[in-house]
């Protein structure tokens, strides 16, 4: 199995030949990636898929495949630790910046405005020139009807957004499946409901809404678009698991996403934002956040490569 060091000095020595043929030599069959048609939209790497790698060898990774950014993960079991955000968000921040990325995109646990640690991770991030930040998910009560569950969260969110104009910043829910606010989609357009878009919008999840949408995700997508801010993109089949039919997560293009769908309701309601890939497949551990690999890294730099062309390729058409 290769060891980290090697890896690195392999990512090291990529540059050139990407630069030279477009293509990374562990994704060859790939076709080279033309000019995005869309230059303002921006890629990010889920940095959860990194926890493996310091800081600084996370942004010489990332910026060697060829992504315009890091969405750095500030949250429990993090790159950065909520209870050590003032300490170690510079750092990432520094790291992340001297490899010439952006550095403006966080995901976060933040759901409670009143939380201590809301206010020391949202002031660190402003001061650092952060932007954007997707938020943790609630629950509903099971006490309390739906109705009166989204009237509370409209509360808190109201909230919150008076922070975030306090700090510059814009926070964004991301639509997630199973029975958590947001599964449903359109709950989080009620949720919403007279908190100012500019400081809390939705990320919008494609995978998240075809589990639950099936073919009717359209409809939920087009109900959100005024408030979506940014997206979170991956991609999934079903697959049969002990007599359970479960969503079982793929490389972008090989699963039930209606890419094309997707990217002409984009264009058709003007929706705006950038995307933030997620590489939730199995990649030696790093889908779920490990910081030690099972297997080679190679996996991961080839699930990176293979997803951001396929995300250029789309944004190009």
């Amino acid at each position: 199995m290769k060891t980290r060091r090697s890896f690195l000095k392999t990512v090291s020595g990529i540059s050139a030949g990407i630069a030279a043929t477009g293509i990374h030599p562990l994704m060859a069959g790939i076709s080279a990636t033309s000019s995005p048609a869309i230059p303002e939209r921006k890629i990010y790497i889920f940095s959860k898929h990194l926890h493996w790698l310091t800081y600084e060898e996370m942004a010489e990774t990332v910026k060697n495949v060829g992504f315009d950014g890091i969405d750095l993960t500030v949250r429990p079991n993090g790159h950065v630790l909520p209870e050590k955000v003032k300490e170690d968000l510079p750092k990432a921040v520094k790291a992340i910046k001297n490899a010439g990325l952006l550095a403006n995109r966080m995901t976060t646990a933040i759901i409670d405005p009143d939380d201590p640690l809301t206010m020391d991770i949202l002031k660190t991030a402003a001061d650092l020139g952060l932007v954007n930040y997707r938020m943790g998910w609630y629950d509903y009560d099971s006490s309390m009807s739906v109705q009166d569950n989204i009237k509370l969260l409209n509360s808190k969110l109201i909230k919150l957004a008076a922070l975030n104009k306090k700090f510059g910043l814009k926070a964004a829910y991301q639509n997630h499946n199973g029975e958590s606010v947001g599964g449903p989609v359109w709950d989080i357009g009620l949720m919403l409901e007279g908190v100012d878009p500019e400081y809390i919008g939705v990320r919008y999840d494609i995978r998240h809404a075809t589990v639950e949408g099936g073919k009717s995700w359209p409809v939920g997508m087009k109900f959100l678009s005024a408030k979506i801010n940014s997206f979170d993109v991956k991609d999934f089949v079903w697959k049969e698991t002990n007599n359970n039919w479960d969503p079982y997560n793929v490389p972008l293009g090989d699963g039930m996403v209606d890419f094309d769908r997707y990217l002409k309701i984009i264009k058709e309601f003007n929706i705006q934002g950038d995307f933030t890939i997620h590489l939730e497949y199995p990649i030696g551990g790093a889908e779920h956040g490990a910081t030690e690999l099972t297997d080679s890294p190679d996996l991961v730099i080839a699930a990176m490569n293979h997803d951001l062309k396929f995300m250029r390729n789309l944004l190009s058409e």
